[in-house]
């Protein structure tokens, strides 16, 4: 595994708008604020894809993701004149969609959910998921995963609990460290880590059971 690296900057630009991009944000904000109407298309070209990605993998189907999306840039311009911008634009943007995305979760609840990650090259995220079940930083050398076991692991994505679910899909899909994580969810970064560990724990164990390893009671299945 390459060693990590101790820059600052090159950790955060793991986030979407690492770095540099985050004073660019901050810049575009003012030229909105100022009255400049194309300033905001800027910001939408910069993370419509990302939004919508996050809000598919939240709320598991695609064209509500793009409807979610779509909305939660709506909020933001609505609301831009009240951003007080304590935290980073993008983080208070996903902030907006985590909550309208679990907010549709929720009233959807009873509806069938389609695959979290139907589109393309979502294989290695689904393999870093996978590695960082086991450790913090994903593995390069992790095997590519079977497609049953993709399905698995959107499976048990899907299956657990929102407060855990969210926190895995921000820090192993979205690449947010966890005081970003803080920022968006508006909880302690404590209590990020303990819903990250608590939620790979219990996707973990959905992963076995869905792949034969253990059996409804938690415990591991023996070959005869």
């Amino acid at each position: 595994m390459p060693a990590r690296s101790s820059n600052p900057m090159e950790r955060e630009d793991r986030s979407p708008a690492g770095g540099r991009g985050m004073f660019e944000d901050a810049a575009v904000v003012a030229r909105c604020r100022q009255g400049d109407r194309s300033a905001f298309g800027e910001l939408v070209q910069r993370y419509q894809d990302r939004l919508y990605a996050l809000c598919r993998r939240l709320c598991g189907n695609r064209d509500d993701a793009a409807d979610l999306a779509q909305e939660a840039f709506v909020r933001a311009l609505t609301a831009l004149e009240r951003f007080d911008q304590k935290s980073n634009f993008y983080t208070w943007l996903y902030r907006i969609a985590v909550n309208l995305a679990l907010d549709h979760r929720r009233r959807a609840f009873r509806r069938p959910t389609r695959s979290l990650d139907g589109g393309s090259a979502t294989e290695g995220s689904r393999e870093s998921i996978l590695s960082r079940l086991e450790s913090d930083e994903p593995s390069p050398d992790s095997a590519e995963l079977s497609r049953e076991r993709q399905r698995a692991v959107e499976a048990a994505l899907a299956a657990i609990e929102d407060e855990y679910r969210t926190v895995i899909v921000l820090r192993d899909l979205e690449g947010l460290d966890y005081r970003e994580i803080g920022e968006v969810l508006e909880i302690p970064v404590g209590t990020v880590k303990s819903r990250l560990y608590r939620g790979r724990i219990a996707l973990r164990k959905r992963l076995r059971r869905a792949m034969g390893e253990e059996s409804d009671d938690g415990s591991a299945r023996t070959s005869v």
